[in-house]
Parts: structure tokens; sequence; C-alpha cells
């Protein structure tokens, strides 16, 4: 499986949470991790994945800020207050606040995007954005490392921009477990 993964950890975070999500979020080692992680779940998820979703390869980006950041995020695109733990921007999701889907460039099919060179072009999943600040007293509270959380919050925000969604205590229940499945392979 093919991953174009944009990768970043804003340099403004604190030195002692950068050194205690360690690999994860180094800027010149922290892609490589990354992207061994979220390949590796994508191969997993293929074959659960709606005809849509199915694709060669994938592109994503995964940045880890600050709770000021993560606030104002959560302020302009929920309409909610505080930071959060970790936000998805789905690209595939159809609805997204009513807007019509991004037009293709001209000649290009939905079902046949090529580039220049002939290949297939990756699918475009979104963005997610993890709160380093909140992802280091949330692995405090729950008594595990900071690296599992890490690894929890971006397998959440990945099934999310795969379609999945928790309205109801059922399919957060579904969607929970369907991550500790992902971690248990780890």
């Amino acid at each position: 499986m093919d991953l174009d993964l944009a990768f970043s950890a804003d340099a403004e975070l604190a030195p002692q949470l950068l050194a205690a999500a360690g690999v994860w979020a180094d800027p010149l080692a922290g892609a490589e991790p990354w992207h061994t992680q979220l390949s590796s779940w994508l191969e997993q998820l293929a074959d659960e994945l709606p005809p849509e979703l199915q694709s060669p390869g994938y592109s994503l980006g995964l940045s880890l800020v600050g709770d000021a950041e993560i606030s104002a995020l959560n302020a302009d695109w929920r309409d909610k207050p505080g930071p959060t733990d970790v936000l998805a921007f789905a690209a595939q999701d159809d609805d997204l606040d009513g807007a019509p889907p991004m037009p293709l460039p001209p000649g290009l099919a939905d079902d046949d995007e090529e580039d220049l060179d002939g290949e297939a072009e990756p699918l475009e999943l979104g963005d997610i954005v993890i709160s380093l600040d909140t992802a280091a007293r949330q692995a405090s509270e729950h008594g595990h490392s900071l690296e599992r959380e890490l690894l929890f919050l971006a397998s959440h925000g990945l099934l999310h921009l795969l379609g999945w969604d928790h309205p109801d205590e059922a399919s957060l229940t579904a969607m929970l477990s369907r991550q500790e499945r992902l971690l248990a392979t780890d």
C-alpha cells in the first residue's frame, strides 16, 4: 500500500512533551514511524472499506499541535470552545458543511485519476490533528504511555477519515473496539 504522508510537529510544543513523545513527535524521524503505522492500519482496514475508499494509495496529513492551536480549530470548525484531543478533517466527506465535492482537473474521471506519469493518484483522505498537550494529560489519566495515547488518537482520527462516526453509544463502542483491534496488531 502506497501512502503519501505529510507529517508535522509544531515547533512551539514544550520540549518535555516532545521528549516524552520520542520518535512519534520528532520532525526528522517522526514521519517514518507514522508512515509505517498508518500504512499497516490502512492495509488491515482495506477489506472493510466501501468501494469509493478502496485505493492502491492514499494521501493524508498528520499534525501534532498544542492546546492553543487545536482550541482555535475546534472553535472554527466545530463551534466548540476549548481544546480537544484529536480532530479529523475528512476529504472524502461528501457533505462537508454542504460544500460541493472538489472538482477534478480537466480530463480526469472519478474512477480514473492518474497523474502526468500515468500512475494512479493517491486517494486524499484528509488531515488528522492531535493535541500533544491533551494527549499527555489523557495518557497520565489513563495510566499508559504517551506513545499509546498518540497511537490511540491517530487510529481514531484515521477511522473518522475513512467514514466511521460515533453519533450514539453503540457506534462509539464499535469504533473503539475497532481501534483496539488495530492497536493490538502493533
